[in-house]
């Protein structure tokens, strides 16, 4: 008795539901090579004949495979229509899966590259850095010498305060007297005694 047409997707699930199976796909392997009695099919199994014709049942209703009866013996073979079916869906997601990878592969190469750059940076910066340090350690070298022998500006400080207190600490001669002085420096002498 021929199972009842299934709806497409049904007839899909149907399929991979009966290509999950090891034992199964096992079965459709020796197929490909050409017809076998449900016997041949049992062979390379350990399990009994009514496990054998579950999973035969299980691909028939799949569709994956067909009986035929010649005299006493019922030879399957292989449906290659009902497995193009199921590669025709694959195919579809294949192709997205493969654009996947391929974007995925882009982008690895472009963290890569730069990872790369970044590391080129980090030993040029190192170097760099390197270099400014060896500067600034001469610089040092050739400053602290010249530094030693100036005052520090605390001591400058202190040298101005002792300046200011000795300036304070001298008499000043009042200003009309240096005037004085200074108009009398700026006359001529003329030889008067009285």
């Amino acid at each position: 008795m021929p199972a009842p047409p299934l709806s497409k997707q049904d007839a899909l699930s149907a399929i991979f539901a009966a290509l999950s199976d090891p034992t199964r796909r096992a079965m459709l392997k020796r197929l490909a090579q050409g017809e076998a009695t449900v016997n041949d099919l049992a062979a390379p199994f350990k399990m009994s004949l009514p496990a054998v014709s579950k999973h035969i049942k299980v691909l028939e209703k799949a569709g994956l495979l067909t009986k035929t009866i010649q005299k006493q013996q019922r030879p399957c073979k292989l449906n290659g229509a009902k497995l193009k079916q199921a590669l025709v869906w694959i195919e579809q997601y294949k192709e997205v899966w493969e654009g996947r990878v391929d974007r995925l592969a882009e982008v690895a190469k472009s963290l890569q590259t730069t990872e790369t750059a970044i590391a080129a940076a980090a030993v040029s910066s190192k170097e760099e850095i390197a270099a400014d340090f060896a500067k600034s350690d001469l610089a040092t070298n050739l400053i602290a010498p010249q530094a030693a022998n100036m005052p520090s500006t605390a001591q400058k400080d202190q040298q101005d305060a002792e300046t200011r207190q000795a300036s304070q600490a001298s008499p000043k001669t009042p200003k009309k007297t240096k005037r004085k002085d200074d108009d009398k420096q700026a006359q001529p002498q003329i030889g008067f005694d009285f």
